[in-house]
């Protein structure tokens, strides 16, 4: 999963996710298969968070992926076999205005202008996350710590709030996969450092 700013970075966002998405196919070789064991090749997906996207798509999910398409007679492949690819594109907006339970929920985990408290109460409230002291304060420290990372560039505590960021994300049952993507897009780091954020030996 990718968080990005910018909508318009200079170049089509979602090129460089289905890039990400070939990129991560390609890296299975040698771990989900060896020699001509295409067979084994696992779907992959490249999530991306838009944060301040053009009006014309915010509170909007779009997804792109591989499908069959006969141009001449009528065959079928199995699906398993050409569907290895979906990018998905998550365009945030105004809260008030997200459409899906999904927008909501990313809408107030993201937004810079509600604090950590509200954030726990609006979880606990409208989506029946049930907050313990933990969940509380990794929340607090992944959004306090987090924002200012991002927007003063303040490097003391960057570790701390990658480290709640990874803590939180497990705690919501995000997959490894994506807690990995996410805090290398966020955090700018070179995937053997998040890594090791990710199995939690940084700092030991």
């Amino acid at each position: 999963m990718e968080a990005q700013n910018d909508f318009y970075p200079g170049y089509p966002l979602i090129k460089r996710g289905i890039y990400y998405c070939s990129r991560m196919i390609s890296a299975q070789y040698g771990t989900e298969f060896t020699n001509s064991h295409y067979e084994n090749i696992k779907k992959v997906y490249s999530i991306w968070i838009c944060m301040n996207p053009p009006k014309s798509r915010e509170n909007s999910i779009t997804r792109y992926y591989i499908a069959e398409e006969n141009l001449a007679g009528s065959v079928k492949e199995r699906k398993a076999d050409y569907d290895l690819m979906a990018a998905v594109m998550i365009c945030l907006g105004k809260e008030e205005d997200s459409g899906t339970n999904l927008l909501k929920l990313l809408n107030v985990l993201l937004s810079t202008e509600t604090g950590s408290q509200d954030k726990c109460q609006i979880l606990e409230k409208d989506f029946h996350i049930k907050m313990t002291q933990t969940l509380e304060s990794e929340v607090s420290l992944m959004c306090n710590l987090s924002k200012g990372v991002e927007e003063k560039g303040i490097e003391k505590g960057r570790q701390e709030g990658i480290i709640a960021m990874v803590s939180a994300l497990k705690d919501l049952q995000i997959a490894d996969s994506i807690i990995l993507n996410k805090i290398q897009e966020k955090f700018h780091l070179a995937e053997e450092t998040a890594k090791m954020y990710l199995q939690g030996t940084v700092g030991k």
